[in-house]
């Protein structure tokens, strides 16, 4: 049990970080080796990643990464909106003075790669989550930023060269209105913030070739 749960946490570590890319193919005789297990508990472990909609059968080749869907990236920034208006809303309510001020170590950050930028954000947003104090907007919002993750990635490598500016004053900007306690001017900034994400995810997405 162990090793198959190492291996289903190994691999979709390296498909949400983009070690693996979309559309890649992967080999059960190459995990099995690489874990140095049977391929028993690899398929076990593909089973559950096909199950999450990360890989897919072809038939008679075998496994590999599902392409990123333009239509399910925008499904994903929709549901995202909704998600986290409705959490900033609530954190705008409820978070003490103490862990809204807190906040404040979030102003700053690493921008030397467009990986350690995405790392920032999903820290961010996780922490957000967690400030909502209601546990199924903190699962459902955390479950859909672990997709995003991937798209993130793949954008900010698009424009790693206009730097990280924008998205860390849109961050700042959430920031301040939640430290004045003000939740739909933080919402009105996420809602923002998505919209220009969804620009610019769709216009990376139809620059490479890993969209289904």
């Amino acid at each position: 049990m162990l090793a198959r749960h190492t291996i289903y946490e190994t691999v979709r570590n390296d498909i949400m970080r983009c070690v693996i890319m979309p559309g890649a193919e992967i080999r059960e005789a190459d995990l099995a080796q690489r874990f140095g297990v049977s391929k028993s508990p690899v398929r076990d472990a593909l089973q559950r990643l096909e199950n999450e909609g990360l890989v897919e059968i072809e038939a008679r080749r075998g496994h590999k990464v599902r392409a990123i869907s333009v239509r399910d990236a925008n499904d994903l920034l929709e549901l995202r909106q909704i998600l986290e208006e409705a959490c900033v809303r609530k954190v705008a309510r409820v978070a003490s003075d103490a862990d809204l001020a807190g906040l404040d170590r979030f102003r700053v950050v690493d921008t030397t790669s467009a990986e350690a930028f995405a790392h920032y954000n999903h820290a961010f947003h996780h922490h957000l989550a967690v400030l909502s104090q209601n546990q199924r907007i903190a699962d459902e919002t955390m479950r859909a930023m672990d997709f995003y993750a991937r798209l993130v990635l793949i954008s900010l490598s698009a424009i790693a060269d206009r730097g990280f500016d924008e998205p860390l004053n849109d961050h700042v900007e959430v920031i301040e209105a939640l430290q004045a306690r003000n939740g739909n001017a933080a919402a009105r900034v996420v809602r923002r913030h998505v919209g220009k994400s969804r620009a610019q995810i769709m216009r990376a997405l139809g620059a490479r070739p890993i969209v289904g």
